[in-house]
């Protein structure tokens, strides 16, 4: 890639604080991930160049009821700012409270709303990626927010899929009404409720969203198979999107951040660390997610599902590899990291999708979702989350 033809591919975005304008530069934001984006794993991504750091997934209700495991999941790491937190609610209710909270008591700087999850747990109660195809719905809980929001100038943002299946497509219309309402910026996950994470996502759609609210001047942000720097480029030269959003690829590697800025700023440089030096990054983030849930056991246990995805390509025993899945101790895993034999790092597969490939399936939704989109129907409150 040249790095005349692309420096200056990016302009900073622009997150409007109350305290004046933030900009985020270059525009790369890391995804809220439910389990994953903790602070301790927002920090290793902070520290490689991510612009943006969202929370998980948090239930709006489960906030307003000061459930402890919600509380914790919004402390911010150290120095970490703007503070960004994601909510997830069906009820506007709800979450007009649960934003109203926010502000009151100080708790973040940025709010993102869910409307892109596409996990039966959600969905089924009209949740997620659901919730589009009902447009009142939809702009009742967004107006609620946004409404909610703005006597702390706390920018709203929203995230969502294409729509439900490739019968029910709601992005057009569910992000011009976002945009209406007030919203900073949209980001599309160019895929269905219906693919999961399966097949490629369609960036063509995030650029028909991007031609749809030119007029509106609300920017677009991109997600779905972003796995190296170069992915970046070719999403917002393909798409014109403002920025990208990244999820699973930086699962096991939260160097991608740094990838991802060296390309969109026309350098061609690609972190390519050497086992010895993933080990290193991988006992600091144990480190940190010991600390940040002031338990060894537990944050011990955390730490196990990342293993897999930072030792992604690398040659490991699989001795090692299965005890650094069962790990009990930081001591424990200490020695285990220490028995790695260093090796380059495996290009060919460390750029390669990890994380989540779940098969496309039908959305499981509530009776009757379907037959009308502007029917106000009674859907359960959400309790889908039930420590967070």
């Amino acid at each position: 890639m040249a790095g005349t033809a692309i420096t200056g591919l990016l302009n900073p975005l622009r997150l409007p604080l109350a305290s004046g304008d933030h900009l985020i530069d270059p525009s790369v934001v890391l995804a809220p991930m439910a389990g994953i984006t903790n602070a301790p794993f927002r920090t290793l991504c902070r520290e490689q160049g991510a612009g943006l750091f969202v929370s998980e997934m948090v239930t709006a209700r489960a906030l307003i009821e000061r459930r402890p495991e919600t509380m914790r999941m919004i402390v911010p790491g150290k120095d970490e700012w703007p503070r960004s937190v994601q909510l997830y609610s069906v009820d506007p209710t709800t979450m007009r409270a649960a934003v109203t909270m926010i502000g009151k008591e100080n708790l973040a700087d940025h709010i993102d709303m869910n409307f892109g999850c596409p996990v039966p747990k959600v969905t089924r109660k009209g949740g997620g990626a659901a919730l589009p195809f009902k447009r009142k719905l939809f702009s009742n809980i967004v107006q609620a927010a946004v409404e909610a929001a703005k006597p702390f100038g706390i920018p709203v943002t929203v995230k969502m899929r294409i729509g439900i299946d490739s019968d029910h497509h709601t992005f057009l219309e569910a992000a011009q009404s976002a945009a209406d309402l007030g919203v900073a910026w949209v980001a599309l996950h160019a895929r269905t409720a219906a693919q999961m994470y399966e097949g490629k996502a369609d960036w063509s759609k995030i650029a028909e969203l991007v031609e749809h609210l030119k007029s509106s001047g609300v920017p677009v942000l991109g997600n779905g198979d972003i796995w190296s720097g170069k992915d970046a480029v070719d999403m917002v030269t393909q798409t014109g999107c403002a920025g990208v959003v990244v999820g699973r690829g930086c699962l096991g590697r939260p160097w991608l951040f740094a990838d991802l800025v060296s390309a969109l700023e026309g350098r061609e440089s690609e972190l390519t660390p050497t086992l010895h030096q993933v080990r290193e990054v991988m006992f600091r983030h144990a480190h940190l997610i010991v600390e940040y849930l002031e338990s060894e056991d537990r944050g011990i246990r955390d730490m196990r599902k990342h293993m897999a995805w930072y030792l992604k390509g690398f040659r490991v025993a699989r001795e090692i590899r299965h005890d650094l899945g069962m790990v009990s101790s930081l001591q424990e895993m200490r020695e285990l990291l220490d028995r790695l034999e260093e090796q380059p790092y495996p290009t060919e597969v460390g750029d390669k999708p990890r994380g989540r490939t779940s098969h496309g399936r039908p959305p499981t939704l509530p009776d009757g979702w379907l037959n009308d989109p502007d029917e106000l129907v009674h859907v359960e409150l959400e309790d889908a989350f039930s420590g967070g």
